[in-house]
């Protein structure tokens, strides 16, 4: 792209020393799971769990995939590991909090001594946040609600143990097998919110690429944006020395691990955009094609330890406010119908359509690492930072019609009446919002949906 590698780090970890400014954080943690990839992998899972120590599995699953091969062949591996299974699959696509509580009370359900002494999860996103929060919530025994940050709970910490969880994931995308977070939907304010905490993150995640053979190209179009938005997000937000210097804590493993960027970060960022890049659109036209669908499954475990690290920001705090919003659409174009019959957007689908617009206004906030994003992602080269926000921002036009995302919110069923609610919601994201390279508020956020409305 013609710019020289900018480093965000350099001077920012001492703080505006010479201007008198508070000094920013020096320290930043790295936090994964231990993590198996490959063909196959998925027949360890029993093995690995009686390895462990592990006698009585409670797995999650949902409605689509219980009597389909992949739970068929988890449930087989456990039980010839000398594990007793019981399955747990009432989980809605985009799971909010009332799925979360069946969670609780099918893993509180048994006497103690027979209680699950590990959760194993099965699925996409949706089952693995449901698998994480019902934890919580049956250690807790309080409602999920609770432990949000206000403005939407109190904060309660998660401060009594859960059950280790060993995740399985089934899509490319979501990367929820490598975070310590849960992103639910709260009944009572009819909106998705992001639960996080150390506690919450996988003790291992075996990631099996051949769960994507099966894949519809529309599921997996959509999850890779999630991958491609995630890496994106990490390498452009706030750097974690922007943040104030860390005070000391009585318990240090109580950090949040959504820091900001950071050089860990940006390695696996990085990559997961370079795998976007070469990859997404192969394994969206052609199921066959099992290198591509391969490559895309390791970078989406990628691009979720990258922003399980850092935080996400504007593309998905807006994305939020679009399915705030669902319900207002007769029938929202691309959207799918879960088992109790309600037609959402896909999260993917969600996030990535209205980022061609959020990146050129970010872009002024970080111009060197939108125009390095946009090579990562096969832009071509000799644009100058002053054109970084275009160049990415058509870069990413091009890979959604190349893999038939839809043309903006229009094509999604909204209108200029939408504008103001999805602003207004989108608003409530305060933590990700503040994640992002350049300030926002919420005339910013009503622009920037009117002009997602289209693309091209």
């Amino acid at each position: 792209m013609g710019c020289q590698h900018h480093d965000p780090y350099r001077d920012a970890a001492a703080g505006d020393a010479g201007g008198g400014g508070t000094p920013g954080a020096s320290s930043f943690t790295v936090a994964m799971p231990r993590l198996t990839f490959g063909r196959g992998v998925l027949d360890e899972l029993g093995a690995r769990a009686a390895g462990r120590g592990f006698r009585r599995a409670a797995l999650f699953t949902d409605p689509h995939l219980i009597d389909g091969p992949l739970v068929a062949g988890a449930v087989d591996s456990l039980r010839a590991a000398g594990l007793d299974v019981a399955i747990f699959h009432e989980i809605r696509i985009e799971p909010d909090d009332a799925s979360v509580q069946r969670g609780a009370d099918f893993l509180n359900d048994r006497a103690t001594a027979r209680a699950f002494d590990v959760i194993v999860s099965v699925g996409g996103g949706s089952v693995m946040d449901t698998a994480k929060a019902s934890s919580v919530v049956a250690a807790h025994g309080v409602d999920i609600a609770r432990h949000f940050a206000p403005p939407v709970g109190e904060g309660l910490a998660i401060s009594r143990a859960l059950l280790p969880h060993i995740a399985c994931p089934t899509t490319a995308g979501t990367g929820s097998e490598c975070t310590s977070v849960s992103v639910l939907r709260i009944g009572a304010l009819d909106c998705k919110f992001v639960l996080a905490g150390p506690a919450l993150l996988p003790i291992e995640a075996i990631v099996d690429p051949a769960c994507l053979d099966s894949l519809p190209a529309r599921v997996l179009a959509s999850t890779g944006f999630d991958l491609c938005c995630h890496a994106l997000e990490c390498w452009t937000a706030q750097p974690f020395t922007a943040r104030a210097a860390r005070t000391a804590l009585a318990d240090p493993a109580s950090r949040q691990y959504l820091q900001g960027a950071n050089p860990f970060s940006d390695l696996i960022a990085q990559e997961a955009l370079r795998i976007t890049d070469r990859y997404l659109v192969r394994g969206v036209t052609d199921a066959d094609d099992r290198e591509a669908r391969d490559r895309l499954m390791w970078g989406a475990s990628l691009a979720g330890i990258a922003f399980g690290n850092t935080g996400t920001h504007l593309p998905h705090a807006m994305s939020y406010g679009i399915t705030h919003l669902m319900h207002a659409l007769d029938t929202p174009s691309g959207s799918v119908a879960p088992s109790d019959g309600v037609a959402r957007i896909p999260h993917g689908t969600s996030v990535i359509v209205a980022t061609p617009t959020i990146v050129r206004f970010l872009a002024e906030g970080a111009p060197e690492r939108h125009l390095e994003a946009a090579s990562f992602l096969g832009a071509a080269s000799g644009a100058t930072p002053a054109e970084s926000g275009e160049v990415l921002s058509a870069r990413l036009i091009e890979l959604m019609r190349a893999t038939g995302m839809p043309n903006g919110l229009a094509a999604l069923g909204f209108d200029d009446a939408h504008i103001v609610p999805m602003a207004a919601s989108c608003l409530r994201q305060a933590r990700a919002i503040a994640n992002a390279p350049r300030e926002a508020d919420l005339v910013d956020l009503e622009n920037l949906y009117r002009g997602a409305l289209t693309h091209w």
